[in-house]
Formats: structure tokens, sequence, C-alpha cells
């Protein structure tokens, strides 16, 4: 039983769910999820069902949302092919969470305990050192009532520092035979995994965020990265129209 997890104002396409369920609206954390299931299924052929909602609305501030996730952001990720069904919040985990349910080759992921490590780090890394960041940028800038240059001016300098920190591990400058690297986690090269798929989601926003050409043009290494991530097709639908709220 998980009537826990469900009130009076749940929404029928939750309660109906029979296998994964995705809530999210086109964000750069909802992106992110979005793309691995994306990604899933041109892998494996996952299906799921998804629910795109407004969060102007303040929508995740209901009872019903609260109850699948606390914190009341976006995107949540209900498991209803588990018994009980299993909610996930938070995109990170519910990226780790999709590997180890979903992905059965580590086609994302690592088998190599130390290549898992630095996915993990990169993981963490962003979600921790480079999303906040970037996010206070874009509220400090766009949606603040208050435009406080003190604000805009600080974040964005933690942003770019960030970005400099991606652009040392690409430019491979401090690797072995100081040679660029194509990902952010994996030995050689690297391999695409869910450590550039949680940073690009993000990354890939700098112009919206406000950055111009120039401040960009410490990061050319970054740049290609974001371009070589963007030509993936599971990339471009998880990003695209499919998300977009319905008008």
């Amino acid at each position: 039983m998980a009537d826990y997890l469900f009130c009076e104002g749940t929404p029928q396409e939750v309660r109906d769910a029979k296998g994964l369920h995705l809530i999210t609206q086109n964000t750069p954390n909802g992106q992110a999820t979005q793309i691995l299931l994306e990604e899933l299924k041109a892998k494996y052929g996952l299906d799921w069902t998804t629910q795109v909602i407004d969060i102007s609305t303040n929508v995740q501030k209901e009872e019903w949302f609260l109850r699948l996730n606390p914190n009341g952001r976006i995107p949540t990720l209900l498991d209803a092919s588990q018994s009980p069904p299993f909610a996930v919040l938070e995109t990170s985990a519910q990226l780790l969470y999709l590997l180890k349910e979903y992905d059965k080759e580590d086609t994302f992921g690592f088998k190599d305990e130390f290549e898992r490590n630095e996915a993990l780090q990169w993981l963490f890394f962003w979600h921790g050192g480079g999303a906040p960041y970037q996010g206070q940028v874009n509220h400090f800038s766009r949606a603040a009532p208050e435009k406080i240059p003190y604000a805009i001016e600080r974040f964005k300098k933690e942003t770019l520092r960030v970005y400099g920190v991606l652009e040392i591990r690409l430019s491979g400058i401090y690797g072995p035979g100081k040679k660029p690297r194509q990902w952010l986690a994996g030995k050689g090269d690297g391999k695409y995994s869910v450590a550039d798929i949680k940073a690009w989601s993000w990354v890939k926003g700098w112009e919206r965020t406000g950055f111009t050409k120039e401040d960009m043009e410490p990061f050319p290494h970054l740049l290609k990265w974001i371009d070589r991530i963007h030509e993936r097709e599971p990339v471009k639908i998880g990003i695209g129209e499919k998300y977009n709220l319905k008008k």
C-alpha cells in the first residue's frame, strides 16, 4: 500500500502510473532527468509517462506534490513499477537511480569503481558548486524585484570560476599527456555519462544567463563540449518541445 503518497488532490495520471512517471518543467534541472530518460529510451526502449507542470502557479507546493517531494521542486520521479511506488527527489539522485535500475549495461555510468567515483565527483561538483551559482545569476539578473549589482557580479564571477574548473578538466592541461578530453569522467578521453548530462543542462544556457562571447573566450574546450553534447538526438528531444507546457 502507498496511501501515504497520495491524497484527494493527487492527479489521476499520478495515481494511475504503472511504471516511471516524471513530473517536470523544461528548466535546466528538469532537463537533466529528461535527457537521461531519452537516452535510455534510445538505448533500451525505455517507456515512461510525463506530466509537465507550471511551477509559476506554485502547484509544486500543493499537498499532493509535497507527498512525493517534500522539497516542492521539479523534477520529481515516481517509479510505480516498485511495490510500493518509489518517489525520487533531486535531479542527481534521479540520475543515479535511473543508472542503477534501468541502465543495465552502464552505458551512461561506469563499471570500474575509480571511473564511477570520477563521475560522482563531477556530478556532485556541479550539483553543489555549479548549478546554485548559475541559478543565483539567473535569479538576481532576471527575477529579483530589485537589481542588486553586488549579488549579480558575485554570482557571475563564481559561475565563471566553475566554468573554469570544467575547462581545466576538459582541456586536459593537468592530465596524462596534457591531452584534451571529450568528457568529464572516465579514462583517456572519458565517456559521455550522467556527469556530463548534469552540468550540460545548465552550462549550455550561458547566453541566457547573461554571459557574452567575450566572457566565454577563456573556455574553448567547454564550448566544444557544449556543442558535442547538443548534437545528440536524445539530448535535442530531452530539452525540446515534448517537454514544453501545452497551452
